[in-house]
């Protein structure tokens, strides 16, 4: 069973960073996708950006390509969005995912994550 925890959300005006993390409970076999998302009210979840555990192959949404970058810490177990040039639009409860890598599978926004966690909100003031 993989736990994720979120936290480093809150409010930020137009145009500042913040920056989102997410522990990841020790994982057994080091290839795995790894993925943040996000759901405004009254919106489907979009997957925001991705990346390999193993390798950190990313892949991000047009909407924060260039803007927003993941990585991820293997030593701490630790996830990471850094959102910079941020806009009111951004704003969002975002979660982040997990999910086991199959053979001959990349990892990607669309990739099937299994492995939740609670959400981290995240407020964009103009």
């Amino acid at each position: 069973q993989v736990e994720l925890v979120e936290s480093g959300g809150g409010s930020v005006q137009a145009g500042g960073s913040m920056r989102l993390s997410c522990a990841v409970s020790p994982l057994i076999y080091d290839n795995y996708c790894l993925g943040w998302f996000r759901q405004a009210p009254g919106k489907e979840r979009e997957g925001v950006a991705s990346i390999e555990s193993f390798g950190g192959s990313t892949q991000y949404a047009a909407s924060v390509k260039d803007r927003f970058t993941i990585s991820r810490d293997k030593a701490k177990n630790t996830l990471y969005l850094d959102m910079a040039s941020v806009k009111p639009e951004d704003t969002a409860m975002y979660y982040c995912a997990a999910a086991i890598r199959k053979p001959y599978h990349q990892c990607t926004i669309q990739y099937e994550y299994n492995y939740w966690g609670q959400g981290t909100q995240v407020i964009v003031s103009s």
